[in-house]
């Protein structure tokens, strides 16, 4: 079986290796180089995008990573792992990877106090989406497929191999997100 690997360096990637685990797989948690070299998809968890930036740099694993994302690396970012593969923060001059082409703003839903978990439909199945200081879609490009909107803006999008979620599908326990990009992307 592929082993997908999930960014361990900051933010939420226990409740993604629980969702990994349930799904049957074994993930390696990726903190060095040798990590990334050993998985076949990665998750970029949530948590505080700047900080992830500086300690992938610090891991030098910054650059490997954006071009194995170029080579075809599949990956999932959840809330600042979405931040992470944009090719831009409105209002910051924070590095992103550049994998996808869409612009995001950084907690657009407000602070920790103004989170808020909403009922979604995905592939003809409810679920609560969770979104946490999550940032929002302002421009988006034309080689995105929007496969979910909340209120009109995007909450889950798909290029190439990328797939990025606003929101939390780990913190919920629900696995279908995680079930589609391990099986389609």
């Amino acid at each position: 079986m592929a082993v997908p690997g999930i960014l361990a360096l900051q933010g939420g990637f226990e409740a993604h290796r629980r969702i990994l685990v349930q799904l049957g797989y074994d993930p390696i948690l990726v903190r060095t180089g040798r990590d990334l070299d050993r998985v076949c998809s990665l998750i970029l968890p949530g948590g505080e995008s700047t900080v992830m930036t500086k300690l992938l740099k610090r891991a030098d694993l910054f650059e490997p990573l954006a071009e194995k994302i170029q080579a075809g690396l599949p990956v999932f970012g959840t809330c600042a792992g979405m931040i992470l593969l944009s090719n831009g923060v409105e209002e910051s001059d924070q590095p992103t990877l550049g994998a996808m082409d869409f612009t995001v703003r950084r907690n657009a839903t407000g602070r920790q106090k103004e989170s808020f978990e909403v009922p979604l439909l995905w592939q003809e199945k409810n679920f609560s989406a969770l979104f946490i200081r999550a940032p929002e879609i302002q421009r988006i490009g034309n080689g995105e497929m929007v496969l979910l909107s909340y209120r009109d803006k995007p909450v889950l999008v798909q290029q190439d191999n990328c797939l990025a979620a606003s929101f939390h599908p780990e913190l919920t326990g629900f696995t279908e997100i995680h079930r589609y990009f391990l099986n389609h992307i």
